[in-house]
């Protein structure tokens, strides 16, 4: 996608129509501008609604998290076949078009993502309230003698503000229940706050389906290049402009697509064999393999550390962090402006701004959340907290209960119990959320043995931690998106202006082949090492994580983030030399050239000042013929 930009390269050519009321002036580019922006849009917030949705694919589908990073970088498999081809080929056929098509591609897709929902059966999840309403049946979780059961610009602060609506639109699906319409919500016994709650994931899909699909109709009517308004000389064009249309336009109006093929692979091998490039693409693909784990992330964070729910962390960041960092790349393409600054200069700002996000980024290791308590799971039954806690103990001996159930209650001692059966009660009473629980033999506080449905608050500590976790999150967001416009103008900068298509989309092709793609598995797998208690699939096999081992989480989860962006700085140092002898090595080129052109215009001055001077002599020689004549 990025190479279709340099249609905005072209001459532009405003046409002039005459409507009734005034004369109205339509600027072709202005229009690939607003189509290209409202389908860069689309697909962020298509991406950024896969993100907000990981938790709730997880509950749905009984998955472990690196499975789900697999579907979430599966996004990015689609672009390893044709993106270096379309950087290549897309920037000499009609790009419109092309876009046009990859916007419908990704609208099909998106809509195969929801079917999933249709096609199953409805959600069911492990409770022993009652679900009919104004039932005289009471239920005895403690089932005594029986068995149980077992179970760019414009276009990049759009594409920023694309996933401000993504993550909004997934905290809203995330409150609707998975199968609304088709259960009586008075039956469900569950809430938005409980592990097991699955939210509307498809209906999201489906939205983000058709804004996709509506992307891609004013391709279709854009022209395949931008006309000329008349003739250009090469005087009215920059530099970079005049080596670009002298090596892109033969191409585009002569080359065959053969000849265009034969040249593919020596380009590349040109782009590769650059040291500074090269260089600039380990950065990156290492800094970004950080960011994209840390994006995908940081909502379950959110959730599982801060015990928020789904809701809650998808709508913060839609409205505190992603506007940070749009606002945050926007300043930053503002102050490189103002500063005037070359290419050093904007690596060097990039540099800084990523290093002080880094130091700051520390800080989040001492935001802490004490682990809930949960007995037989955090804590043992006597309270006395251990590295392994069984889940029976003598109070729920006479029970027959599955190890394996997660259906929390809380007692009124304050402490979470895996299941009703676990907490060894006998009685129920009330429907739905308001089943109420007694007898509970593992609770007894002064003859209080009851208990209510889902786990325990215990948000104290984490309610005053969140909002400084919060601050410090939009802080470190928009300092380090500071450097994202720079960094960019560096890569453009840095590449002879032929080479700039391919370079882009080459950079795209890598940085989603080996951070888009891994980086969610492998921090998923990571985060996956920190469950206490995994849930089980009806057909067998581990499900989905019901409760994480926060500190463990904390640590794996920001340790793997810094140490990633870590390796990227020690690379950075050889970057910067590469850099600075590229840049000198030009410096000293330029100057050889003005020197020789400065000898070669010497040389035709001496030339003319010669001529005249013969033409002087001879005017003198024939003036003293006519005299003595």
């Amino acid at each position: 996608c990025k190479s279709v930009q340099w249609f905005l390269f072209n001459p532009v050519h405003k046409q002039n129509k005459q409507m009734d009321g005034g004369e109205n002036i339509i600027s072709l580019a202005e229009m690939f501008l607003v189509a290209l922006s409202f389908a860069y849009f689309a697909k962020a917030l298509s991406g950024s609604y896969m993100k907000s949705t990981i938790t709730q694919l997880e509950r749905r589908f009984d998955i472990p998290s690196y499975l789900i990073g697999v579907i979430d970088g599966s996004f990015e498999i689609g672009n390893l076949l044709v993106i270096a081809f379309v950087s290549y080929f897309g920037a000499k056929l009609h790009r419109p078009k092309i876009i046009a098509v990859g916007c419908v591609l990704m609208s099909i897709g998106t809509f195969i993502i929801a079917l999933p929902h249709f096609i199953i059966g409805r959600y069911e999840f492990e409770t022993s309230a009652r679900r009919i309403v104004n039932s005289t049946l009471n239920v005895s979780p403690c089932a005594v003698g029986s068995s149980a059961d077992l179970t760019q610009g414009c276009v990049q602060t759009i594409s920023v503000v694309g996933p401000v609506f993504g993550y909004l639109l997934g905290s809203l699906c995330a409150k609707i229940y998975v199968d609304i319409g088709f259960v009586k919500m008075e039956t469900i016994t569950i809430t938005p706050a409980d592990a097991r709650w699955v939210g509307a994931w498809w209906l999201g899909y489906l939205i983000a389906g058709v804004i996709t699909l509506l992307s891609a109709i004013p391709f279709w009517f854009l022209p395949r290049s931008l006309p000329m308004s008349g003739p250009r000389g090469p005087e009215k064009c920059t530099p970079e402009q005049k080596s670009f249309m002298k090596h892109k336009y033969p191409a585009d109006e002569h080359a065959s697509f053969t000849e265009m093929a034969k040249d593919f692979f020596p380009t590349l091998r040109t782009l590769l064999g650059h040291p500074v490039y090269l260089t600039y693409l380990c950065v990156t693909i290492i800094q970004l393999n950080s960011l994209i784990g840390m994006v995908t992330y940081k909502p379950k964070y959110i959730e599982q550390h801060f015990r928020q729910s789904a809701s809650k962390a998808n709508f913060l960041m839609g409205v505190i962090n992603i506007p940070a960092v749009a606002l945050g790349m926007f300043s930053g393409g503002l102050l490189m402006k103002r500063l005037k600054l070359n290419i050093m200069g904007a690596a060097r700002f990039a540099f800084g701004t990523s290093l002080i996000g880094y130091v700051l980024s520390l800080f989040f290791f001492a935001m802490s959340c004490e682990n809930a308590k949960v007995a037989g799971v955090t804590l043992s039954y006597n309270r006395i907290s251990y590295d392994k806690h069984p889940v029976f103990t003598a109070c729920n001996s006479d029970c027959f209960c599955s190890a394996s159930d997660w259906d929390p209650v809380c007692g009124e001692n304050g402490i979470t119990y895996v299941s009703p059966c676990l907490a060894g009660c006998t009685d129920s009473a009330g429907s739905g959320k308001n089943t109420v629980f007694s007898n509970c033999s593992c609770v007894g506080v002064a003859g209080n043995f009851t208990a209510s449905t889902g786990q325990c608050p215990h948000k104290d500590d984490c309610d005053r931690m969140f909002p400084y976790f919060l601050a410090l999150s939009v802080i470190t967001s928009f300092i380090i998106s500071l450097g994202g416009t720079p960094g960019y103008m560096l890569l453009i900068r840095c590449i002879k202006p032929q080479l700039k298509s391919l370079a882009l989309g080459f950079h795209t092709l890598a940085t989603r082949t080996l951070a888009g793609i891994p980086a969610p598995i492998y921090f998923g797998a990571i985060i996956d090492s920190t469950c206490l208690k995994w849930g089980q699939k009806r057909c067998g096999g581990i499900g989905a994580c019901r409760i994480y081992n926060t500190t463990s989480y904390r640590i794996a989860y920001l340790g793997l983030t810094l140490s990633l962006r870590t390796i990227s700085f020690i690379i950075c140092i050889p970057g910067f030399i590469l850099l600075s002898r590229q840049l000198k090595k030009e410096e000293e080129n330029a100057i050889n050239k003005a020197l020789a052109n400065g000898g070669t215009e010497l040389e035709a001055l001496r030339k003319e000042e010669f001529i005249i001077s013969n033409s002087d002599q001879m005017s003198d020689n024939s003036t003293d013929r006519e005299t003595r004549l």
